[in-house]
C-alpha cells in the first residue's frame, strides 16, 4: 500500500459521473486499469509519471493520496435495500451522514448496519453500529492507545457522528480510558446523545452472495461485478459509467471485497445491460469458492496462493458457502474481518540471505463469526502444500456446527460494552484451541471449559496429545 496511490470515496458511494472523471484522470496518467481497496477506496497502480502525482482534477478535486495515515470512511450503504437491514436505516441516511464529514479522517471510521453481513462492523477504529433506536448508533472504539476495544458509554445521534469523530481524533491521545475520553469530548461539544438501554446484539448469518444480476423490489435490479485479479480495466469502466448515465442509474457502490454493486437498475434496462456485459466479455457468475476472499491490493503472491487453494477446493468438491477467507502478512496491527485467515510469517532475519520457503498460520474466528473479533489458532508454521487440507477441515467443522443450538446460525452474540482478555485452553503440542469440539465430537460451550471438566481420556483432535498437554493461555 505504501507504493500505491488512493482516491478516497466517502462511504464507498459515488455517482457514475464521478467515477468517469476518476477513470479519465487515470487514463491521463497512462494507466490501463484500477484496483478497489478493502476500505471502499479506489487504488491507482504504480505508474511512471511521478511528475503528475500532485495534479488534481479541477472539477472533482481528485487527490491521489500517498499519506498512509489518512483513511477512507467505510459504510454499509452498499448493502442497503438489497440485504436485510435495520428498519429505520435507509440509503438516504448514509448519504446525509457521510456528507457531514468536512475533514479527512486519520482514524478508520466504519458506519454500518448490524443486520447485514457484507460490510464488516468492527474493522475500523471508530465503529458506528446502528441501534434499534431511530437515528442512534453504538460506537465501538479500537483506538491506537487503548489495549482493548471498548464501547462509548452513550448512543451517538446520526447528525453528530461527523463532529464526534473529529473531536475524538483531536483528543483521544490524551485519554487513558473510555470514561476520560467521554469527558474530554463532552467538554468540547454538545451532542444529542442517548442512554444505552441494552447491549449490542449481532446475529450471525452466512456471508451473502453479492455478484450477478438480482431482483430488487418490483421493477428494479441490482448488479454485482467482481474481477478475480482486482484489475478493473479503464475502457470498460468508462463505457459502464456511460451506460449508467444513459439509464438513469444514480449511484455506484464499492464493496470491501474489491468489487462493486450498482442498485436501482430499471427493469426495462436489464436486457440491454446483459447485452453490454456479454459483448464486453464480463462473467457475472463466479463460483462461491472465488468470491469470498480478502487479499492485499497488488500482491501477486497472495493472489497466486488464493488460486492454488481455490483450485484444490474445486478438485475436492468443497463447499465454502457462508465462509470468508483472507490471505495476509502477519502483523500485530492487523484487524481481520473474515471467518478464516491465512497469515504469512516473516522470514527470520538470521536467514535473510538464503532462500527459505514461507510458512503460514491458519486462524479462524470464534463460531466462524468475524464480528466476534476473537481469532483462534488452528495451525502454525505450516507449509503452503498443507493449507488447502487445513482449510477444508475448517470448512467441514463450520458446517458440522452450523445451526446447532448455542452456535452459529441460531446464536445471538452480545457484544460486551466492556472488553476483557479471553482465557482459553490450548494443546501445547500443536497449539489447537479447545472449545468447539472434544475428541468424541460432543459440543461444549466455552463457558464450561475448565481443566477439571476435561475428561481424563481426552485426546487432541489434531495431534492426539493427552489431557496432560492442555494448558491455559490468554488471547
Amino acid at each position: 500500500m505504501k507504493e500505491l496511490k488512493r482516491v478516497f470515496v466517502k462511504g464507498g458511494i459515488l455517482s457514475p459521473s464521478e467515477l468517469k472523471q476518476i477513470v479519465n484522470y487515470a487514463d491521463s496518467l497512462g494507466l490501463k486499469e484500477l484496483h478497489f481497496g478493502s476500505r471502499q477506496d479506489i487504488i491507482f497502480p504504480v505508474y511512471n509519471k511521478e511528475e503528475n502525482l500532485e495534479n488534481e482534477d479541477p472539477i472533482l478535486n481528485i487527490d491521489l493520496v500517498t499519506d498512509v495515515n489518512r483513511q477512507n470512511i467505510v459504510s454499509s450503504y452498499v448493502a442497503a435495500d438489497i440485504f436485510e437491514s435495520t428498519t429505520w436505516l435507509g440509503s438516504a441516511t448514509y448519504l446525509y451522514i457521510v456528507e457531514n464529514f468536512k475533514y479527512q479522517p486519520k482514524l478508520k471510521i466504519n458506519i454500518t448496519d448490524p443486520k447485514q453481513q457484507l460490510v464488516p462492523l468492527f474493522s475500523g477504529q471508530l465503529n458506528f453500529v446502528a441501534s434499534d433506536n431511530e437515528d442512534y448508533w453504538y460506537l465501538n472504539l479500537h483506538l491506537p492507545n487503548f489495549e482493548n476495544s471498548v464501547f462509548y458509554p452513550v448512543l451517538i445521534y446520526s447528525w453528530d457522528i461527523a463532529e464526534v469523530s473529529k473531536v475524538i481524533e483531536e483528543v483521544y491521545a490524551d485519554a487513558d480510558d473510555v470514561d476520560e475520553l467521554f469527558m474530554l469530548v463532552n467538554s468540547q461539544i454538545e451532542t444529542n446523545s442517548r442512554t444505552i438501554e441494552k447491549e449490542l446484539i449481532t446475529t450471525f448469518k452466512p456471508f451473502p452472495y453479492y455478484e450477478g444480476m438480482n431482483k430488487m423490489g418490483i421493477n428494479q435490479y441490482w448488479l454485482g461485478l467482481y474481477w478475480r485479479n482486482n484489475n478493473y480495466y479503464i475502457d470498460f469502466l468508462r463505457d459502464f459509467c456511460d451506460f449508467c448515465l444513459d439509464n438513469r442509474i444514480g449511484k455506484i457502490s464499492i464493496t470491501p471485497w474489491k468489487s462493486f454493486i450498482v442498485k436501482g437498475i430499471p427493469s426495462e434496462s436489464k436486457l440491454s445491460l446483459e447485452r453490454f456485459l456479454g459483448k464486453s466479455g464480463i462473467n457475472i457468475r463466479h463460483s462461491l469458492l472465488e468470491l469470498n476472499w480478502h487479499l492485499p491490493v497488488n500482491d501477486d503472491e497472495a493472489l497466486q496462493l488464493k488460486k492454488f487453494i481455490v483450485r484444490n477446493f474445486d478438485q475436492n468438491d468443497i463447499s465454502t458457502y457462508g465462509l470468508t477467507f483472507a490471505v495476509t502478512n502477519r502483523d500485530e496491527s492487523n484487524i481481520y474481518f473474515t471467518s478464516i485467515v491465512v497469515e504469512k510469517n516473516s522470514v527470520p532475519n538470521i536467514v535473510k540471505d538464503f532462500e527459505v520457503r514461507p510458512t503460514y498460520n491458519v486462524l479462524y474466528s470464534e463460531k466462524f463469526d468475524p464480528n466476534n473479533h476473537k481469532y483462534l489458532v488452528y495451525a502454525q508454521d505450516v507449509d503452503k502444500i498443507e493449507l488447502s487440507g487445513l482449510l477444508m477441515e475448517l470448512s467441514k467443522m463450520y458446517f458440522n456446527q452450523l445451526g446447532d443450538e448455542n452456535t452459529v446460525e441460531n446464536s445471538e452474540n452480545k457484544v460486551n460494552l466492556k472488553s476483557k482478555k479471553d482465557e482459553v485452553f490450548q494443546c501445547s503440542d500443536c497449539l489447537t484451541v479447545l472449545g468447539d469440539y472434544w475428541h468424541d465430537k460432543q459440543v461444549v460451550g466455552d463457558s464450561e471449559i475448565s481443566l477439571k471438566n476435561i475428561p481424563n481420556n481426552y485426546r487432541c483432535d489434531v495431534c492426539d496429545a493427552s489431557k496432560e498437554m492442555v494448558v491455559k493461555v490468554i488471547l
